[in-house]
């Protein structure tokens, strides 16, 4: 008679404990947020090496061999090709191509610091401007704009171009070549031939950019070519005209090889601009075809 009794005892005994299985789970989920703030504070105290280590693991994990690396000053992460064998960053190597495009982008902020003196003054027109493996040359043609006829002095509106020119020419240390040039119909006196006309002109304008824009002498130097270098070959007054000359060259100080590059950096620049000019057109062109689409629609 007593078993009973004892059996009914511990089945009273289980059912006192039946709820406490919740506790599993919450002791699963403890674990789980320690470990997360184990892992939050070891991110926050990172050994590269050791990170380095894991972030090659996962990305072999995933397939991929080549991977960037974390900066984990600035949270940047870094293209692998900006990594040395230990995994420092490193200074891509500056290329031809580079130093050319570097070029150009100053050739043309001296063109448009040029440009903009100019257009104050309202003579843009009198001045035309070309970058191209020698530099940048500024274009003083028909002798007529800038020179009385058959003389060396400077007339006209030569001074107010050059007083616009020489301000920004004189923050630069390129070097400036001064080339004169003529057409092909002989000078009358004082000049016995066109060289000594064109080399005079030259001349004149090396001593206003010295004498009155501030540029250092030592790094200007005047030519006079004649009719030996025409840019026009016809013999219409327009082609005498721009063959009667003098330009104003900025000479690029840089290597051979990269200068060589450089029309072939403007080359590029040409193509996006005439790239990013057509994107408008295609969508005013569209405008008109989805209005006709609406149109066919309503009927």
């Amino acid at each position: 008679m007593s078993t009973p009794r004892k059996r009914r005892g511990l089945e009273e005994e289980h059912v006192e404990h039946v709820d406490e299985r919740w506790m599993a789970s919450y002791m699963d989920m403890v674990t789980v947020l320690m470990c997360m703030f184990i892992v939050l504070f070891a991110m926050s105290t990172v050994d590269q090496e050791k990170f380095e280590q894991l972030r090659n693991s996962l990305a072999t994990g995933f397939g991929q061999t080549e991977v960037g690396a974390l900066d984990t000053a600035s949270g940047v992460v870094v293209p692998a090709t900006q990594l040395d064998s230990e995994g420092e960053v490193v200074d891509l190597p500056v290329t031809e191509l580079d130093l050319a495009e570097t070029e150009v982008d100053k050739l043309e902020a001296l063109k448009e610091q040029i440009r903009a003196n100019l257009q104050t003054q309202g003579l843009e027109q009198t001045v035309d401007f070309k970058i191209d493996d020698r530099g940048l040359t500024i274009r003083l043609i028909g002798s007529e704009t800038f020179f009385s006829p058959n003389s060396i002095e400077l007339a006209g509106v030569a001074p107010a171009v050059l007083d616009s020119t020489a301000p920004v020419l004189a923050t630069t240390n390129y070097q400036i070549a001064i080339e004169g040039h003529a057409d092909v119909r002989a000078p009358g006196a004082p000049y016995a031939t066109n060289w000594e006309l064109s080399s005079g002109r030259a001349t004149a304008v090396l001593r206003r950019l010295v004498e009155h824009g501030g540029i250092g002498g030592e790094r200007v130097g005047a030519i006079g070519y004649g009719s030996a270098r025409p840019i026009a070959t016809g013999m219409t007054e327009a082609d005498l005209a721009a063959n009667r000359r003098v330009d104003i060259v900025v000479i690029s100080d840089q290597p051979e090889s990269v200068r060589a590059l450089i029309p072939e950096v403007l080359e590029s620049y040409l193509e996006v601009s005439s790239a990013d000019a057509a994107e408008p057109e295609k969508s005013e062109s569209a405008e008109p075809e989805k209005a006709e689409k609406t149109e066919d629609s309503g009927h």
